[in-house]
Parts: C-alpha cells; sequence; structure tokens
C-alpha cells in the first residue's frame, strides 16, 4: 500500500527531528531477520541510547536536506537499509549493530554520517570497531603511568642494589 502525501510528510518530519538529536548516523541491512530478531535488536540499540528506523530512502535524504546535512550516493546504499540513530555515545549503535550481526549476518553496516562525513562500509565497520570511551580512558592512564613506573624503577635499582652491597658487607665484618 503507497504512502500518501501527508503520512510522507510526517515521516519525513520525524526523521528530521531524529536527525537532529543525533550525534551520528548508521546505514545498515536488515532482510531475512525474523520479527524477534528484530526486536532483539531494537531493544539493545535503546539499551545503547539508539534507535533504529526504517524508511525509504528517499524520505531519508529529504530529512538529510532538511537539515542541509550530506547523505549517501544511491550507489553506497544498496537494496533497502535502516537507520539507526546514536543519540549520547556517537559508536554505541555502531558497536551494538557490528555485534549482532556477527551472529546474524543478515545485519551488516553499509554505510554512516560520523561528524557531518559520509563514511564507506568499511569506515563505518572500522568505527564500531572502536572500543567504548571508558575503555579507551583505561588505555591511556595505562600509557600515561608506564613511563612513571619504569622511572621508579630505574631510580630504586641503584639504591636498593647500594643497601644489598652493605648487607653483605656488614655480615662478612669480624663482630667484635
Amino acid at each position: 500500500m503507497a504512502l500518501t502525501r501527508t503520512k510522507k510528510a510526517e515521516l519525513t518530519q520525524d526523521l528530521t527531528e531524529k536527525w537532529k538529536r543525533a550525534s551520528s548516523i548508521l546505514f545498515t541491512h536488515y532482510i531475512g531477520l525474523s520479527v524477534a530478531s528484530i526486536s532483539q535488536l531494537r531493544q539493545q540499540l535503546k539499551t545503547a541510547d539508539a534507535e533504529m528506523k526504517v524508511a525509504k530512502k528517499t524520505l531519508l535524504r529529504r530529512a538529510a536536506e532538511a537539515l542541509s546535512n550530506p547523505f549517501p550516493e544511491e550507489k553506497d546504499l544498496p537494496g533497502p537499509i535502516a537507520c539507526i540513530f546514536n543519540y549520547a555515545d556517537p559508536l554505541s549503535g555502531a558497536r551494538v549493530a557490528f555485534t549482532f550481526g556477527k551472529n546474524h549476518p543478515q545485519v551488516r553496516l553499509v554505510g554512516a554520517i560520523f561528524e557531518g562525513k559520509v563514511l564507506t562500509e568499511s569506515a563505518a565497520v572500522s568505527l564500531a570497531q572502536i572500543p567504548p570511551r571508558h575503555a579507551l580512558l583505561q588505555i591511556f592512564a595505562s600509557l600515561c603511568q608506564t613511563p612513571i613506573q619504569q622511572f621508579i624503577s630505574v631510580c630504586n635499582s641503584p639504591l636498593q642494589s647500594f643497601a644489598i652491597a652493605l648487607q653483605e658487607r656488614a655480615k662478612k665484618l669480624p663482630t667484635s
């Protein structure tokens, strides 16, 4: 059943509002998933403060144009696609979709819009593989801490060797 003009206008307005709120947007294939699997994916995305919306590419393009945002070329988005809007963390929805796609090969990232730039499929997959913020902060803290620990070790080493040498010398001295 074809959509009426008013329904298309409502959907475009809804997509425009979601696009405005989103920190990044992903495009994914979903055809072949069962209703239960789609529901499971939507629930996981909701937990990650992201949302999946299925819409025609022309409506998505209109929403992008309404906000003067870029949109991928038609050749870069083959077949029906779903749009994942990430609201808080720009990478959370990408991680969820990528992880979900490991067990459901029907879900495959085909592109993204990140920081106002259109990303290809390979760039979207790379984006999805970036560790979460807290993991990156842990790695950074570890990298900052390592040189300090090595410096302390180098400083303690001569003092420790000197103390051991004094103890050995004291053992060899005759007791009076």
